[in-house]
C-alpha cells in the first residue's frame, strides 16, 4: 500500500502539485450543499431529473450497514462460535485496498454545520483513484489507522455506508468510478442521503439497505413517537393505528432499533451468509487492489 503517514501540516509544495479538484472547488461545492434537498426536488422534473441522474449518480451502488451495537447476541450473523458485525465488510475492504484516502473533515457535517457530531470525522476512499484525490483534504493511511478511524466513528453514534459513488468522484475530480469506494459515517441530521424522501426514486433505490436485513415493531411498541420525533433520515417511519410502522423507504441503518425506549423495534437478518455475498457484489462492482 502507499501510504503516508499524518502530519501536522502539509507543505506548499504538496498543495502546489495537488491532485484532484483544487481546494477552492471544494469549498464551492461545500456552499452549495446546503440547498441539497432543493436541488433533489429538481430530479423530479422529467429532462432535469435525468440529465442530474446521469451526470452525477449513474452507475452508483450503495448499502448502509446496520449498526454494530443493533445486532443481538442471541441473533448473530454466521456461525455462533463467532459473533459477525457488519463493520466487517469494512475492514475486508481496508485490508486489501492499495491506498485509503481519509478525509481530514465530513462533507455534511462541515457545510451544515453540525453541532451534534464531530465535523473532522471524514469519509474512507479506497482504490487506485484514492491516490489522486487532493492532499489538501486529507492524508493516505494504513488499514490499521483507517479501523481506528471507523471506531471512532461508531462511538460517536455515526452510521457506515459503502458503495460506488459517481458524486464523490465527480466532486473530487477522480476516477474512474470503478476504481473509487466510498466510506461515509453519517449522521441522521446532515448525511446527503436524507434527500430519499426528496429525490426521486429511479436515484434514491440506488441507496439501499443491506440485503436480507428486516427493521419491524413488535407488539411492545407503546407508540410515543421516539422514532420518528429523532427524524428518520429516510421518513420511513410512520405512525399506524397509535403504533409505529417501518415502511418500505428504510435502509436499514438500525439507530430507531438503538433509540426506542421500549425496546420495541427489532432489527433481524434474513440471510446468515450475507456479508460474504455483499463482500462479492462490492468486489465486483469497485477494484481496490
Amino acid at each position: 500500500m502507499i501510504l503516508i503517514e499524518a502530519s501536522g501540516d502539509k507543505s506548499d509544495d504538496i498543495s502546489k502539485e495537488c491532485m484532484g479538484s483544487p481546494y477552492w472547488f471544494v469549498q464551492i461545492v461545500l456552499k452549495t450543499f446546503r440547498q441539497v434537498i432543493n436541488i433533489a426536488k429538481l430530479t423530479n422534473a422529467p429532462l432535469i431529473g435525468r440529465v442530474i441522474d446521469y451526470a452525477l449518480f449513474e452507475g452508483d451502488d450503495i448499502t448502509y450497514l446496520p449498526k454494530d451495537i443493533v445486532i443481538p447476541i442471541n441473533k448473530e450473523i454466521g456461525a455462533p462460535e463467532s459473533r459477525v458485525v457488519p463493520s466487517q465488510i469494512l475492514e475486508n475492504f481496508l485490508d486489501r485496498a492499495e491506498n485509503i484516502f481519509l478525509m481530514d473533515f465530513c462533507p455534511c457535517r462541515t457545510s451544515m454545520k453540525c453541532e451534534s457530531h464531530s465535523r473532522d470525522l471524514g469519509c474512507i476512499f479506497m482504490g487506485k483513484a484514492a491516490a489522486d484525490i487532493n492532499p489538501e483534504l486529507g492524508r493516505l493511511v494504513s488499514a490499521k489507522a483507517a479501523k481506528e478511524h471507523l471506531r471512532r466513528c461508531r462511538e460517536e453514534g455515526l452510521v457506515h455506508m459503502i458503495g460506488r459513488q459517481k458524486l464523490d468522484a465527480v466532486w473530487l475530480n477522480v476516477g474512474p468510478i470503478e476504481n473509487l469506494l466510498s466510506i461515509c459515517n453519517c449522521c441522521s441530521c446532515c448525511c446527503l442521503w436524507r434527500v430519499i424522501p426528496h429525490i426521486h426514486p429511479n436515484i434514491s433505490k440506488k441507496i439501499k439497505r443491506l440485503e436480507g436485513v428486516k427493521v419491524e415493531v413488535s407488539e411492545d411498541c407503546i407508540g410515543c413517537r421516539t422514532c420518528i420525533d429523532a427524524g428518520c433520515f429516510a421518513d420511513a417511519i410512520r405512525m399506524v393505528n397509535g403504533k409505529a410502522m417501518i415502511t418500505e423507504e428504510c435502509r436499514g441503518c438500525g439507530r430507531c432499533v438503538e433509540l426506542c425506549p421500549e425496546e420495541a423495534i427489532d432489527l433481524s437478518f434474513e440471510n446468515p451468509d450475507i456479508l460474504d455475498k455483499i463482500i462479492s457484489k462490492i468486489t465486483k462492482l469497485v477494484n481496490v487492489e
